[in-house]
């Protein structure tokens, strides 16, 4: 599955409380902030909403170490 990297690249205040709560909602809190979603209808959904204050890019694959969750397991953090 395609993968979507989101970044946050404008503030949110003086922007209207849903844009503020749609952008958080995606997991942003602070501009160059980015966070790896599924790309699925509902965060397209949410990425056009605030389309002004965000860049996104593809990520092919669904790799964890892309996700930021792949990191091994003991052993292959083990010295030999």
């Amino acid at each position: 599955m395609t993968m979507l990297k989101v970044t946050q690249v404008r503030s949110v205040i003086h922007r209207p409380k849903d844009q503020k709560q749609t952008v958080r909602r995606l997991g942003l809190h602070r501009i160059r902030h980015s966070v790896i979603k599924d790309d699925r209808p509902e965060i397209r959904g949410m990425i056009s909403k605030v389309q002004h204050l965000v860049r996104v890019e593809e990520l092919p694959g669904d790799s964890k170490d892309e996700r930021g969750r792949g990191r091994g397991t003991a052993r292959d953090r083990t010295s030999s």
